[in-house]
C-alpha cells in the first residue's frame, strides 16, 4: 500500500534511533517499511556511545542508505568523559558517522546537572570542529545557554541543527542566522500543535524531517510506536502549512539532508 499510493514521494529521515531496543523485534521489516513508503535515506542516531556501537552496525548492513552519528545526550552528561568519549566519537567519525551527537542541552528533566551538561556539549563542539562534522542538536528549555553557544559555534565554524524543534522563534531565528538548520518531527501534527508560523520561518533550504522514532508518532499513529516510514505524515502537514505539495517538499528536505549530512546514496529501491 505505501509503495503504490505514496511511489512519488522520495524523502530522508534525518533523525531516527534505529538502535534503539523498541526496534530489535523487527528491525529489519521497519527498514523495509520505510523504503516502502518512499526513503531514501535515514540518519541512525547514536545518542550514546553504545548506541552508536549499534547504530554503526546497523549502517554497515545497509550501506548508502542508512547512516549513523555519535554523541552523547544531555541526560548522560553527567557521566561524560572527556577523554574517553571524545575519542569514541573521533573512531565512528573514522569509521563513517556522518555527525556528532545527538548532544545539547535539556533543562526540562535536568537528567544531568547543567554544568555538566554544558561541558559535555561544549566539548562535543570543539570535537565537530576538529572533525569538520554537523552536529545533531538536542535542546528544551534551554534558550539563552543553546543560543549563546550555537553562535559561539558557529563562529568557529560549526554546521548544525536543531532537531525535532519546538522551541520559541527566537532559537530558531538566531540559529538560522548563523546558517544552522531546523528541523521537524511528528509534533507538528498533534492537534495541540497551534504555532503555524513557526513551521512557516524556516526557510526551504534550511528545513529537514525526521521521525525521531522510536518517539513521537504522529497523526494518525500517535501513541503507538514511531517509525520511519511515518515520515511521510509530517511532510504533509508541513507541506500544507507552507503552501506546497507533499512531493515537493520531500524533496527539498532530501537534498538539504544530502547537503548537511553530506551523504553519498543511491535509491535502494528498484
Amino acid at each position: 500500500m505505501f509503495a503504490a499510493v505514496f511511489a512519488c514521494m522520495r524523502y530522508i529521515d534525518s533523525h531516527a534511533h534505529l538502535a534503539d531496543a523498541a526496534f530489535d523485534v523487527d528491525r529489519d521489516d521497519v527498514i523495509a517499511r520505510a523504503r516502502d513508503a518512499g526513503t531514501t535515506a535515514i540518519v541512525s542516531i547514536g545518542e550514546s556511545i553504545a548506541a552508536a556501537d549499534r547504530a554503526a552496525a546497523i549502517a554497515a548492513n545497509h550501506p548508502r542508505y542508512v547512516y549513523h552519528t555519535a554523541g552523547v545526550h544531555p541526560h548522560d552528561a553527567v557521566d561524560f568523559d572527556e577523554v574517553r568519549d571524545l575519542e569514541a566519537i573521533r573512531r565512528h567519525v573514522a569509521e563513517g558517522a556522518v555527525a556528532v551527537g545527538e548532544c545539547g542541552l535539556d533543562y526540562h528533566y535536568d537528567h544531568s546537572p547543567r554544568d555538566a551538561q554544558r561541558r559535555a556539549f561544549e566539548s562535543q563542539l570543539r570535537v565537530a570542529k576538529e572533525l569538520d562534522r554537523p552536529v545533531v542538536v538536542h535542546s528544551r528549555e534551554a534558550d539563552t545557554d543553546i543560543t549563546a553557544m550555537v553562535d559561539s559555534a558557529a563562529g568557529a565554524g560549526v554546521r548544525g541543527v536543531l532537531h525535532c524543534f519546538t522551541g520559541t522563534h527566537a532559537v530558531a531565528e538566531a540559529a538560522l542566522a548563523v546558517g544552522w538548520y531546523v528541523s521537524f518531527s511528528g509534533i507538528v501534527t498533534f492537534k495541540k500543535w497551534d504555532d503555524l508560523a513557526l513551521l512557516q520561518l524556516v526557510p526551504d533550504d534550511h528545513l529537514l524531517v525526521e521521525s525521531d522514532s522510536p518517539y513521537l508518532a504522529p497523526v494518525p499513529f500517535r501513541g503507538k510506536r514511531n517509525e520511519p516510514s511515518f515520515v511521510r505524515h509530517t511532510i504533509e502537514r508541513l507541506a500544507g502549512v507552507r503552501g506546497t505539495t507533499s512531493d515537493a517538499l520531500a524533496e527539498l528536505t532530501a537534498n538539504n539532508a544530502r547537503r548537511f549530512f553530506g551523504l553519498a546514496m543511491v535509491d535502494p529501491r528498484p
